[in-house]
């Protein structure tokens, strides 16, 4: 197992491509903190993974804020003592025109995945740095996501910064021993690409006669598709593996 009584926090892992994770951490051996901001469905990704028989607690915090991240983690510190593994993500999105775009549209998107994303890899690297090893994982997007060609600047940005901060980080926690990467999918069929779609108006058979016809691979990605990377960049096979954005999306 490649993961073998690892430590790993996924934040949004309620549903998706978290949900994926978290299932393929377990199932390589790994003690899998699930993080959103609906418990019931942590509850139920974590009923999951205890019948793999690991163990595992789902934790509701809102990644935005410090203080119900500080207790998260110290939830994780009673009850796992360490964090090996961090998984940023936790996003969403709020697509809208930019000349309608509010303030709080704008705020709300770039919080979730930014602020969210320095929040927990802050908390994370303290037992990192302490224990002289880690790996954090930023679920990012390619800039601009393929899906809609307007109404992403927020979203967009988000995913930029969050780029720019892979990068930076994997310079300053390299001399631990700590790994940052990001992954960047696209064309993944998801409970969040179904409901981008329908606020463009198109189904889910629209998508797959576009990516038909443009996609190389010619066919959707899936959560289990992401999984797979991460695993890879959780796992001592990527140990020379940092500061990189590998894009999922059946293409270059």
């Amino acid at each position: 197992m490649k993961l073998l009584d690892k430590v790993a926090l996924i934040t949004g892992a309620g549903r998706g491509i978290g949900k994926a994770i978290a299932l393929r951490f377990s199932d390589e051996g790994a003690e899998v903190i699930v993080n959103d901001i609906e418990i019931a469905r942590a509850r139920n990704v974590a009923e999951s993974l205890k019948k793999l028989g690991r163990q595992t607690v789902a934790i509701k915090a809102d990644v935005r804020s410090r203080p119900e991240v500080d207790q998260m983690f110290e939830q994780i510190e009673r009850e796992f003592g360490h964090v090996d593994i961090l998984v940023n993500n936790a996003g969403v999105r709020r697509d809208v025109i930019f000349s309608e775009m509010s303030e709080e549209d704008w705020e709300f998107v770039l919080s979730v995945q930014l602020k969210g994303s320095f929040n927990c890899a802050r908390a994370a690297q303290k037992f990192m740095v302490n224990q002289a090893h880690g790996k954090i994982i930023n679920i990012s997007s390619p800039t601009t996501a393929s899906l809609t060609k307007k109404g992403q600047v927020n979203f967009s940005t988000a995913n930029a910064g969050l780029i720019g901060f892979t990068r930076a980080l994997a310079v300053e926690l390299g001399k631990y021993n700590i790994n940052v990467n990001c992954i960047a999918p696209d064309f993944i069929d998801t409970e969040m690409t179904r409901q981008v779609m329908r606020h463009e108006g198109m189904y889910l058979e629209d998508l797959k006669k576009f990516v038909l016809a443009e996609v190389p691979l010619r066919r959707l990605g899936t959560a289990a598709d992401v999984a797979n990377v991460a695993l890879f960049l959780a796992s001592d096979e990527s140990s020379f593996v940092s500061g990189q954005v590998i894009y999922v999306k059946g293409g270059p």
